[in-house]
C-alpha cells in the first residue's frame, strides 16, 4: 500500500487543523491514521493514484498547514519517500521507478521527548467549521465558512500514537554510484531520504 505523510508547518498543530474541518475530516474518515513523526499525520491508501488524488482533494489545507507532504511507494523503496511532485510524475507515467533516485533531499530524524496527555484541540478550543472549499464564510468575515456543528471533538480521534521523532534540517544531496553522502548538518542517529524531482533539487 501506498503510505502519504504530512507534515505540519511550524506552529500549528496538524491533526487538529484537518481533522476539525469538515471536508478534511470526511476525506479521511476512510483511513486509518497514524502520527510517524512530529506534529505529522499519516494514512495508507490502496495505490499512488490513490495517494495523488487525496493530496488532490485536500490541496487547500496543503497550502496553509502543511510544510511537507510525503509519498511512500513499495513497489519504488520500502524505506525512502517520494515528494509530491514526484509522486505526480510518476503515476502520469512522466518517469520510470529506476529514474527516481538521483536527486534526494536527507532530513535528520530527532527524538522527541514524550509530551503529557492533551487533546489535540487544547491550545485552541474554538469550534472549526468547513472552510476554502466550500466557498461559504462565516458571519465574523474572518474567511472560515459557515459550518455551525462542534467539531472540535473530532479533532482527536483516539488509537493515534504520539510520534518519537521530528525532522530537522533537510539536506539536498545526489545519488552517485548508488550512494548517498552522509548526513552533516547536526549529529542525528537516524535519517531519512526523500527523493526529489529534478526541478525540486536545490544544491
Amino acid at each position: 500500500m501506498t503510505r502519504v505523510c504530512l507534515i505540519g508547518e511550524a506552529g500549528t498543530n496538524l491533526q487538529y487543523e484537518l481533522l476539525s474541518r469538515e471536508t478534511a475530516r470526511e476525506a479521511l474518515a476512510t483511513y486509518d491514521l497514524e502520527r510517524p513523526f512530529e506534529n505529522s499525520l499519516a494514512v495508507r491508501t490502496v495505490s499512488i493514484g490513490a495517494a495523488v488524488s487525496l493530496l488532490n482533494d485536500l490541496n487547500w489545507y496543503l497550502t496553509r498547514f502543511v510544510d511537507e507532504v510525503l509519498v511512500q511507494e513499495p513497489s519504488i523503496s520500502d524505506d525512502e519517500w517520494l515528494s509530491r511532485p514526484l509522486a505526480t510524475e510518476l503515476r502520469n507515467g512522466a518517469l520510470e521507478p529506476a529514474e527516481t533516485d538521483e536527486f534526494c533531499k536527507l532530513y535528520g530524524l530527532e527524538r522527541v521527548d514524550p509530551e503529557p496527555d492533551t487533546p489535540a484541540g487544547a491550545a485552541d478550543s474554538t469550534p472549526r467549521t468547513d472552510d476554502g472549499p466550500s466557498g461559504e464564510t462565516d458571519s465574523a468575515g474572518d474567511g472560515e465558512p459557515s459550518g455551525g456543528a462542534d467539531d472540535s471533538s473530532d479533532a482527536d480521534r483516539p488509537g493515534v500514537a504520539e510520534p518519537t521523532h521530528r525532522l530537522v534540517e533537510p539536506l539536498y544531496v545526489r545519488r552517485t554510484d548508488g550512494s548517498l553522502p552522509e548526513y552533516d548538518l547536526r549529529a542525528v542517529e537516524e535519517t531519512l531520504v526523500v527523493r526529489l524531482t529534478e526541478s525540486e533539487y536545490t544544491p
